[in-house]
């Protein structure tokens, strides 16, 4: 569910001004990348309404319809599972409530988005798939928004779990993620400021980076990456400072089990007295289905609540109590100093996500943001499981504020990074932050992962270069000390000649050198040692395979080669492929290297990667206070358009780990830009 809603992140259009399309300027430079200047920040969002739609407007339909709560009509049963989760968080009802407490310039930001995306649609009445979608507004927006950000958090685990009678803790481990990586002048050779923007996301489809530049004569300069809907940069660079995310760990939901009434099984224990449920209706159109299907929700004074075989719980969920998650996001788009950018951030409207930020005053900084509860310090609630919902002491009501969150600012070291592992290990160890003195309750993380590893082997005490600092983030080696959940150790400690029938295939790996290129006969075997091993031991706790599975798992490969390809001396890019329409060519990377891969069954035994390493952006910060120079690389193209030349025209340098140049410098865009228009 979390790959098919990240993407809601949305718009609205009923409540502000007409906007004349002729003041925004749409220049598409020679990748199809759109850069939009008007004179307001909502005529910009407009046009990037404008510019996406072009490129994909089939997805954009999706988010409209996720933030009415209607992907039922178009996607069926699934769709109608994410319309009853909206109702059952009570996000449309908190948007409403806190509707007012939203500035009035964000408010105009996403009047002007939605504007643009119904102007679009009223344009183009052919191209719109879904009748129900348009128009919409701004409350749907925030509807989507909050959706979207609450499954990022877990609830889209958390549900499964409940529903399955398996009410378990979040994950602490995960080897998908992003990475992002900053250094300063104590750092590097030329005493600049370098940041790495390195989101691991699908790389195609309603999650993968959408590359844009928005500039208006209000102070808004921004370039870099955002999901489809987004009415500005997620992240990326302004002239002054830029940041980039990874996804965090901590604890960012609760689950309560409530003590329900012998005599009423609609009444739950709390300090002492039996309260009833509030019970209420979702209405679900489903696609297919000719009649409306009223499902029952029920909340309790943890929040949303589900009735089960095995019991009735609740969860509590920071991410769906506050709706300005946006508007933080836009603060720090627009703002021109750390100083300023911090203040953005001390909102704690945005629920999650790492924050790697550097800046052309050399100033890096780094912090494992959140929203979290000030929860109940008493040992006898583990807040990691599920919790007794039948007393005050576990309802928490606040917040912590940012400065108890864990940050670093200009380490002595010189550089800060984060690969989804802990914020205790984000610089040279001399520096770490001392993770006991911060609340364990609140879940952070205090593992390394395979790409973290890798960082402390590639960062020594010596200066580092421009060029070696991209290195780093196109590094293809794993760790001399693995990290993933199971260890392989008794594969490569067997002794081949014992083997006759997959001896090749044990010499190939042993022979191994950890790399995730795309000729390595290694990295083929591991591919799909990884997978089976991964399958077969779901739900284990990580532990050394044994060596019969060793055995078992090697048998596995080589049956698994010469069913498909006739032989066992392959390499990964025979099996492992990059794939936009029919154009398919052998890739590199692997699970949890810092040119990740993460891949589906494709066909004839080849594997599509389907996500990983996606939208990279570097910028250096010049000593001078010069506009930063900006390079990127997108996985395909600006266009979700098979019969356009922007369809797939960075596949071959994001393959050869090339970037192309980009600018803030609109003088540069309108000089050197591919097609200049007015949306219309």
């Amino acid at each position: 569910m979390k790959r098919i809603f990240f993407f809601l992140f949305f718009g609205c259009s009923q409540c502000t001004a007409q906007i004349n399309p002729a003041h925004i300027t749409i220049a598409r430079d020679s990748f199809g990348v759109p850069h939009i200047f008007a004179p307001t920040d909502a005529e910009v969002a407009y046009g990037l309404a404008w510019a996406h739609a072009e490129d994909d407007f089939g997805t954009l339909q999706m988010v409209v319809l996720s933030g009415k709560a209607k992907l039922g009509t178009a996607l069926g049963k699934k769709g109608a599972e994410a319309d009853y989760v909206i109702n059952l968080l009570r996000i449309r009802k908190t948007v409403e409530e806190q509707w007012n407490t939203l500035s009035p310039d964000f408010i105009a930001l996403i009047q002007g988005y939605v504007q643009g995306l119904n102007a679009y649609a009223k344009a183009h009445p052919s191209e719109v798939t879904y009748k129900k979608a348009f128009p919409f507004n701004e409350k749907d927006y925030l509807t989507a928004a909050v959706f979207s950000v609450s499954l990022f958090c877990g609830v889209d685990n958390v549900l499964p779990q409940i529903l399955g009678g398996k009410v378990t803790t979040l994950p602490g481990f995960n080897s998908q993620g992003s990475n992002a990586f900053a250094m300063n002048s104590a750092k590097t050779t030329t005493g600049e400021s370098f940041l790495a923007i390195n989101a691991h996301q699908p790389m195609e489809g309603p999650v993968a980076f959408y590359e844009a530049h928005l500039q208006s004569e209000e102070g808004w300069n921004m370039l870099g990456g955002l999901f489809p809907g987004g009415c500005l940069i997620f992240h990326g660079t302004n002239e002054y400072l830029g940041w980039a995310h990874t996804v965090n760990y901590q604890d960012k939901i609760d689950v309560y089990q409530l003590e329900i009434n012998p005599a009423n099984k609609n009444q739950y224990r709390f300090d002492g007295e039996w309260i009833n449920l509030e019970e209420n209706k979702a209405r679900l159109k489903v696609k297919g289905v000719p009649v409306l299907i009223n499902k029952k929700i029920c909340w309790s004074k943890y929040g949303a609540t589900l009735k089960t075989s095995n019991g009735v719980f609740s969860i509590r969920v920071p991410a769906t109590m506050d709706i300005k998650a946006m508007e933080e996001w836009y603060r720090m788009n627009k703002a021109k100093n750390f100083t300023e950018f911090y203040h953005a951030l001390s909102m704690t409207s945005l629920p999650m996500f790492n924050i790697m930020y550097a800046d052309r005053y050399d100033t890096i900084f780094y912090m494992s943001n959140g929203k979290i509860p000030r929860r109940n310090p008493d040992p006898k609630y583990n807040w990691r499981s599920t919790l007794p919902g039948n007393t005050s002491a576990t309802l928490w009501t606040e917040f912590k504020p940012i400065s108890e969150l864990p940050q670093y600012v200009n380490p002595p070291s010189g550089y800060l990074f984060n690969t989804n592992h802990s914020p205790f290990l984000a610089t040279d160890s001399n520096y770490n932050l001392n993770r006991n003195k911060f609340d364990r309750n609140d879940g952070y993380e205090t593992y390394h992962n395979n790409r973290s590893q890798r960082v402390t082997e590639l960062i020594n005490g010596d200066k580092v270069d421009y060029n070696g600092f991209k290195k780093i983030k196109f590094d293809q080696q794993l760790p001399k000390q693995l990290k993933y959940s199971y260890g392989i150790d008794s594969m490569l400690n067997l002794n081949a000649a014992d083997y006759p029938v997959f001896n090749d295939v044990i010499r190939n790996f042993q022979a191994w050198d950890r790399k995730a290129t795309a000729d390595s006969k290694g990295a083929a075997v591991f591919i799909l040692t990884y997978d089976y091993v991964r399958k077969k031991l779901n739900g284990v706790p990580p532990r050394q395979i044994t060596k019969t599975e060793a055995v078992e798992t090697y048998q596995y490969v080589h049956d698994y080669m010469m069913e498909h390809f006739g032989k066992t001396d392959v390499v990964l890019g025979d099996i492992q492929k990059l794939i936009r329409g029919d154009d398919v060519r052998p890739a590199w990377g692997l699970p949890d290297v810092l040119t990740a891969a993460y891949t589906n069954s494709y066909k004839n035994g080849m594997l599509k990667v389907i996500s990983g390493d996606a939208y990279i952006c570097f910028v250096r910060y010049p000593k001078d206070g010069g506009l930063p120079m900006i390079e990127s690389v997108n996985t395909f193209g600006a266009s979700m358009h098979p019969d356009s030349p922007h369809y797939k025209d960075q596949m071959t340098m994001f393959q050869n780990q090339q970037t192309k140049h980009m600018t803030l410098d609109k003088a540069e865009v309108l000089k050197t830009a591919e097609k200049i228009y007015h949306p219309g």
